[in-house]
């Protein structure tokens, strides 16, 4: 951002022009007065009064707007002063702000990794315990397996004795030759 101050110019130009409007109808005024008192055209000697007192009143009003101008620079400077203090104490603001701002976004970061790291440890241990489950089902499937085909064994085995006993003796060898020849 830029610091913005009063631009004094314009102010000197609008006191020239109200110097010269003061002068004139200042004097206008005069003449009005001396033309109403019935006086006429002022003499010489009274003349030379009226410019000795025109001189203080002029002087003393040049002093006043002197003071004026002054008293105006001082304000226009005291509002820059203010300006500058406002834009330092932004900057100052601004920066102190992007540190804290910084520093939070560093502690919740560091924070994140740590909730990371924690659940990575716990996804680890799940992990772990899911593939010695999965070993340990696949262990007894392949003794289901094997108790199955025992079973399935055995049963045969009955099957083939019950049949042998229960048939005639000629019948038993027919038998015996079919059985073999499904297995």
């Amino acid at each position: 951002m830029e610091r913005q101050g009063v631009d004094m110019s314009h102010v000197e130009t609008k006191d020239q022009e109200l110097q010269q409007l003061d002068s004139k109808e200042h004097q206008q005024g005069e003449e009005n007065r001396d033309d109403e008192a019935g006086l006429g055209p002022p003499s010489a000697n009274r003349q030379m009064m009226l410019e000795g007192k025109s001189g203080s009143y002029f002087s003393s009003l040049d002093s006043s707007i002197e003071i004026l101008k002054k008293r105006a620079q001082e304000l226009i400077e005291n509002i820059n002063e203010s300006r500058q203090k406002d834009h330092t104490l932004m900057t100052n603001f601004r920066d102190s702000l992007k540190i804290k701002v910084s520093d939070l976004t560093e502690k919740l970061e560091e924070r994140m990794y740590q909730i990371y790291n924690h659940h990575n440890t716990i996804i680890q241990e799940k992990l772990q315990e899911f593939t010695q489950k999965i070993a340990k089902i696949s262990h007894l499937e392949t003794e289901l397996k094997q108790v199955c085909h025992t079973v399935e064994t055995v049963y045969k085995d009955l099957c083939v004795q019950s049949e042998h006993k229960a048939l005639p003796p000629q019948k038993r060898e027919g038998r015996r030759v079919q059985s073999k020849l499904l297995v």
